[in-house]
């Protein structure tokens, strides 16, 4: 069953009685013909009232706290790096373009943060492709309404639909995580619901066809939805005119297609070739050579990973979308989502298969759909005494109730994590750390997470490598004659663990390397590691020796009289804690008079185990700053420290300035 608009009685025509034009005089009584869109709005005033609630409700609810939970990953980085090369260097991707992904997912996300000076505004990028892809799931819940109200849902129904698609914790993850099949998930909705346009039909459909190539250009797994909207088409089209429409609607969505191989065919990357990239060999990787997630029975596999991850967001939103696609089988006008998510879902487990994990992104919204759908025909079932199959509506109701029951304490525990934590905490603790305390002429081994705003934040482009690449990108490899032992640094992230032994440079990175940053703890934990050419054994073994070092010169500081400290600074001096460094400063200056020393300050992420921060008040009982400015010692102070002695950074604030030495990983003074 559909519903169309009514056209107004005598729109368009004088009722005036006279002919056009003839002996009309414009007055205040003369009755106007509303404009346009004053006639949608009164026509679609009781849509409105129930459509706006749930916009600003989804809105509210997506937009909050977007920066803080989830956690930034490696893909969202990946797909915002791509969009902000495209803006901002004039190239389709960060990295060679391989043809793994169509490119136009990322060009709208490049499209929307440049219209709207998106990059600008966040200082995280990834919090700019977030915001686009949260706007196309506010654009997606309109579509929804619109094709719920289509196959004649009822007001509450429609509004149900958008509610369950924009709040469900499942939901709400995924729409909060720049995937491309978010992006790609409006233009299939409005495929099928200009599908199911009874009228105007060569438009509707050409405008269907044309939605679902962007659909299929945006994210390539959304092909699998071609039998299901052709299913749709076929139930719509007006008889006389099938064969004209379906073939109009057909060659569209060759031609768009077509552009993607145009596209590979003019850049001379087609067919395979030696030191080239291809579209075949992307096609080859996508469909046979990748590696498949496993079995659903292997605990360790991907696909059990994956399943599981869903699963702990949202049971209850499963089980309702499986439970009502089966019921909606018996309804014709649901039949074929019902199909689609059923079938979908039976294609997850097919063997050697490979799974992504935003898989599931395309079949929320037909899952929300299916269930409000399910639960309105059910309900008037029941309401029809006559109406066949009322034992079953019965039983659906009963299940959706049990459902909402369930889900009201567990969508509100997971939302209040969604709007409260802050996961992403970590990251940005790590990109600070990496900012204030490593050199842009360092070379830095990083989750794509971080490559935009490390790059932003002055490194070139070569010496921020995005791990994946390390092992996979000729060129890169080139910039990287000596391996994982050019670089200076590597910052894990799960993302980074997840897949041990994958890339052995990044392993052998990780491996020769010793933590001196860590953020967070469990899947949320960043470490920032220094790599060491001679290995994390011989670096344990140096740092054994100098922690010796300083507690024996720490000893001898600590009985001093002319420095003034703490009892716990006097703990950590004597324990080896303090940097030598700061142990030679402290001894030169107490040498020639009094020292106040305020304290060693921790730098964030590295713990209380080594300090490697001065803070001084006073020196020879002479004040070394005063307000935010150096006084006359303090500015003695700092042109006597040259050489290893010279600190990285120097902060004053009130009567005390702060000495930051860089990091070390081995004894520096004789």
């Amino acid at each position: 069953m559909s519903t169309t608009l009514e056209k107004p009685a005598d729109l368009g025509r004088d009722t005036t009685g006279s002919a056009p034009g003839a002996g009309i005089r414009p007055s205040d009584t003369t009755p106007r013909t509303p404009g346009r869109v004053s006639l949608w709005l009164r026509t679609h005033a009781r849509d409105l009232v129930w459509l706006i609630p749930v916009l600003l409700v989804s809105a509210v609810v997506n937009f909050l706290n977007v920066g803080g939970s989830p956690q930034r990953i490696d893909d969202e980085g990946t797909y915002t790096a791509q969009a902000w090369a495209v803006t901002h260097l004039g190239e389709l991707a960060h990295y060679t373009y391989w043809y793994d992904h169509p490119p136009l997912g990322w060009l709208q996300i490049a499209g929307y943060t440049q219209l709207t000076g998106a990059f600008e505004r966040w200082d995280v990028a990834v919090l700019a492709g977030r915001e686009a892809v949260l706007v196309a799931a506010l654009v997606s819940v309109v579509l929804l309404w619109a094709l719920a109200r289509r196959l004649g849902m009822s007001r509450v129904a429609a509004a149900a639909t958008g509610l369950v698609f924009a709040l469900s914790p499942l939901a709400l993850q995924f729409h909060r995580t720049v995937y491309l099949d978010n992006v790609a998930v409006p233009w299939l909705l409005l495929a099928f619901f200009l599908a199911t346009n009874r009228r105007g039909q060569l438009a509707a459909f050409a405008g269907s066809a044309f939605a679902f190539g962007i659909a299929v250009l945006t994210k390539e797994t959304f092909l699998l939805a071609l039998p299901f909207l052709a299913w749709v088409m076929l139930r719509s089209a007006r008889r006389e005119t099938r064969r004209y429409t379906l073939s109009v609607a057909a060659s569209i969505l060759v031609l768009i297609g077509g552009s993607y191989l145009l596209l590979a065919a003019v850049k001379g990357e087609l067919f395979s070739g030696t030191d080239r990239v291809s579209l075949m060999e992307g096609i080859t990787f996508q469909l046979a050579s990748r590696e498949g997630s496993g079995s659903i029975a292997d605990p360790d596999s991907l696909i059990n990973r994956t399943l599981g991850m869903w699963w702990q967001l949202d049971p209850v939103f499963i089980v309702l979308s499986l439970v009502a696609a089966v019921f909606a089988l018996l309804l014709p006008r649901l039949r074929p989502y019902a199909v689609l998510v059923l079938a979908m879902t039976a294609f997850m487990f097919r063997p050697g298969g490979y799974l992504p994990v935003p898989y599931v992104i395309m079949l929320i919204p037909f899952g929300a759909l299916l269930i409000a759908g399910a639960a309105d025909s059910a309900v008037a079932r029941i309401r029809r005494r006559s109406a066949s199959h009322r034992g079953l509506a019965t039983g659906f109701v009963a299940v959706a109730a049990v459902g909402a029951i369930v889900a009201v304490p567990l969508w509100a525990t997971q939302l209040r994590g969604f709007v409260l934590a802050d996961l992403d905490a970590p990251l940005r603790g790590a990109e600070q750390w990496l900012e204030q305390n490593a050199t842009t002429d360092q070379r830095i081994i990083v989750d794509d997470a971080m490559w935009v705003d490390l790059v932003r934040a002055g490194w070139d482009r070569e010496n921020v490598i995005w791990y994946y690449k390390l092992d996979t990108d000729p060129a890169v490899q080139a910039d990287s004659p000596n391996g994982w032992r050019d670089a200076d640094y590597v910052v894990t992230t799960d993302s980074m663990r997840t897949f041990p032994g994958a890339f052995p440079q990044v392993q052998q990175a990780i491996d020769n390397s010793v933590v001196v940053a860590s953020f967070g703890s469990g899947p949320q934990a960043v470490e920032v590691r220094r790599v060491t050419i001679d290995g994390a054994e011989q670096a344990a073994i140096s740092l054994d020796d100098a922690v010796s070092q300083r507690a024996r010169l720490g000893a001898e500081l600590a009985t001093n009289p002319e420095i003034t400290l703490e009892d716990a600074d006097r703990d950590r001096l004597i324990a080896g804690q303090v940097d030598e460094r700061i142990i030679a400063v402290l001894a030169a200056l107490a040498g020639s008079g009094s020292v106040t020393v305020s304290g060693f300050p921790v730098v964030s992420g590295e713990g209380d185990e080594s300090f490697r921060q001065l803070a001084i008040s006073s020196i020879s009982g002479a004040p070394v700053a005063d307000g935010d400015r150096l006084t006359p010692e303090g500015r003695a102070l700092l042109d006597s420290l040259t050489g290893a002695y010279e600190p990285a950074e120097v902060a004053v604030s009130g009567d005390t300035v702060v000495l930051r030495y860089p990091i070390s990983l081995r004894p520096l003074l004789p």
